[in-house]
C-alpha cells in the first residue's frame, strides 16, 4: 500500500506510543457500565477497550499483582502498595470525588507504560502491564502533588537487544497498536456525542466532543494519510472549498459552542461515526501489515518524522488559536499534539541510543521543560481542563512558543538520523 504522509496543512506527521522495552505488554479487560460512563485512554502498547465502571461496591483488599489508585480532591493520586515485585502488575483506578484530577499515567524514562482518562468521580477502570524492575512514577496531571515515585523490585530491564533495524522495527509494532487503541477509545465518546445531540442535550454534547478530540489529535497523522476521510472528519471552515460540504467535528463545534444548539446536528454526528468506524478499519489494515513484516505498514522513518512534524502542527494552528475556534479548547489539542511527539520520541530512544546517543539527554530535557510551561495553563474549572484559548496573552503564547522551539530544533534531527 503506498501511502503519502503529507497531511493537509503541508506536514508530514506521524505519532506513536507503545509499551517501554522495560515493559511488557499491557492490557484491559472490558466489562459493562454505564451508557454514558466517560472513556478510558489508550494504554501504551497493545490494548484492549477499557472497562469503566460505577467504583459502588468495589472491593477494597488488594491481591497479590495488584494496585489501588485512588484519586481524590485532597491528595490527588495515591498507589497503595507503591513498591511491587516484577511481573504482571494490574492497577485498579478509582476516582472518589476528584473533578480536577481525572487522569493516571504510569510512567518510566518519559514513557508512558499505561493510563486512564476522563475517569468522573465515582467511576473506576484498570489497566495491566508487565513490569521489569526500576523506577516509574504515577504522574496525576492538576493533582497538587502531580508525580509520586513507583518501585518495581527484582531484576533491572536489560537493556534491549538486536540490531538498530530490529529495534526500528519494534518501534513501528508499538507504533501500530497505539494507534488502533487510540481510535478504539475516540469511538466511544464520538458515540455519546451522537446520543446527546439526538437527545437536544447541549451540556452533555459540549463535553463529549471535548472528550473525544484529544484521541482524534493523537492519532489525525494517519487519518491525514487517507485523503477523503481526514477532510471528512476534521477539516477547519477555512479549509472547505467552494461547493464542497462541511462535514465531521468541526460543524458541530460551531453548533455546540457558538450557536449554543443542537437542532439539525444529528445527520452531521451520524456521518461523524461512520466516518470515524471507516478509519479504524483502514488504520486495522496498516497495523495487521506492520505486524506481519509483509510491507505496506508504518515504518520507522515516519514516526521519527512525525515526531517533529507534530510540533509544526501545533504552531500552525493551535498556538495560533485556529484549531478549535468556537470551543476554545485549543490547549486541550496542544498537550495531545506534544504527548504525541514525546512519545513518538520515546519509542526510538532505543534505536537513537545506538545511532546517536547525544541527541538523546538534549531532547528529554527539553521535553521536560515544555512540559512544564504547558503544565501552567491547566485549569481544573474550565472545559477540556485548560484555560480557554482566548484568555491567553501574548506573553503567553511567545512563551509557549519559545518552549515548542527549543524542542523543536533537535527533534527535527531524528528522522536524518533514523533513514540513514
Amino acid at each position: 500500500m503506498n501511502r503519502a504522509w503529507i497531511g493537509r496543512r503541508g506536514a508530514v506527521v506521524l505519532v506513536t506510543v507503545g509499551l517501554l522495552a522495560t515493559a511488557g505488554c499491557g492490557s484491559s479487560t472490558p466489562t459493562a457500565g454505564p451508557a454514558a460512563s466517560p472513556t478510558a485512554a489508550a494504554l501504551g502498547g497493545t490494548a484492549a477497550a477499557p472497562g469503566v465502571t460505577s467504583s459502588a461496591g468495589s472491593s477494597a483488599a488488594t491481591a497479590p499483582g495488584e494496585v489501588t489508585v485512588t484519586i481524590t480532591d485532597a491528595d490527588g493520586c495515591v498507589a497503595r502498595p507503591d513498591t511491587v515485585p516484577a511481573g504482571p502488575v494490574t492497577f485498579v483506578v478509582t476516582n472518589v470525588d476528584a473533578l480536577g484530577v481525572t487522569e493516571v499515567e504510569l510512567v518510566s524514562d518519559q514513557r508512558i507504560v499505561g493510563e486512564r482518562e476522563n475517569l468522573a468521580p465515582g467511576f473506576d477502570s484498570t489497566f495491566s502491564a508487565r513490569l521489569d524492575g526500576g523506577s516509574y512514577q504515577v504522574y496525576c496531571p492538576g493533582a497538587a502533588t502531580e508525580r509520586r515515585p513507583f518501585t518495581v523490585t527484582g531484576e533491572a530491564a536489560e537493556s534491549p537487544g538486536g540490531d538498530t533495524a530490529e529495534l526500528l522495527s519494534k518501534a513501528t509494532i508499538d507504533y501500530a497498536d497505539y494507534v488502533d487503541a487510540q481510535i478504539e477509545f475516540l469511538i466511544e465518546p464520538v458515540k455519546e456525542l451522537v446520543a446527546a445531540i439526538k437527545s437536544g442535550d447541549l451540556e452533555v454534547a459540549q463535553k463529549a466532543y471535548v472528550k473525544a478530540r484529544p484521541f482524534y489529535e493523537r492519532i489525525e497523522p494517519v487519518a491525514e494519510s487517507f485523503p477523503k476521510l481526514d477532510p471528512a472528519i476534521d477539516l477547519r471552515i477555512g479549509d472547505v472549498q467552494a461547493g464542497t460540504a462541511w462535514t465531521g467535528f468541526h460543524p458541530i463545534e460551531r453548533a455546540l459552542f457558538d450557536r449554543k444548539a443542537t437542532k439539525g446536528l444529528a445527520p452531521l454526528a451520524d456521518q461523524l461515526l461512520v466516518d470515524v468506524q471507516s478509519l479504524q478499519a483502514e488504520a486495522k489494515k496498516l497495523s495487521a501489515a506492520t505486524h506481519s513484516g509483509a510491507g505496506g505498514g508504518y515504518q520507522a522513518f515516519e514516526i521519527a518524522n512525525g515526531s517533529a512534524t507534530l510540533l509544526d502542527e501545533v504552531l500552525a494552528s493551535k498556538i495560533t488559536g485556529e484549531e478549535e475556534a468556537y470551543s476554545r479548547i485549543d490547549l486541550l489539542d496542544f498537550e495531545a499534539n506534544v504527548e504525541g511527539s514525546l512519545q513518538a520520541f520515546a519509542t526510538l530512544k532505543p534505536a537513537l541510543d545506538q545511532i546517536d546517543p547525544t541527541l538523546v539527554p538534549q531532547i528529554s530535557a527539553a521535553f521536560d521543560k515544555l512540559v512544564a510551561a504547558l503544565d501552567k495553563y491547566r485549569d481544573a474549572k474550565a472545559i477540556g481542563g485548560w484555560t480557554p484559548y482566548d484568555q491567553l496573552t501574548a506573553k503567553d503564547k511567545k512563551t509557549l512558543t519559545d518552549a515548542l522551539l527549543v524542542v523543536q530544533e533537535p527533534l527535527s534531527a531524528i528522522s536524518a538520523k533514523v533513514t540513514n
